[in-house]
């Protein structure tokens, strides 16, 4: 059973857009893999920018520099 998490920034992602992260999911299973996405647990985890980074630096330090 294929099992999918999505890490997405806590910058206020509406429900319509998780949707449409799940639909992409579940054509990249269907299409690309191969997968029945009937049997697909997709997570979908809101962390905050200063968890994860880009290059070695956090998110927010990584979009002060280069904008």
């Amino acid at each position: 059973m294929p099992y999918v998490n999505i890490k997405v920034t806590d910058e206020g992602v509406t429900a319509e857009q998780k949707i449409q992260l799940i639909k992409g999911v579940t054509d990249l299973l269907r299409e690309v893999l191969g997968k029945d996405p009937a049997s697909t647990f997709v997570v979908i985890d809101e962390v905050p920018l200063t968890d994860w980074g880009v290059g070695g630096m956090n998110v927010a330090d990584w979009r002060a520099r280069n904008s």
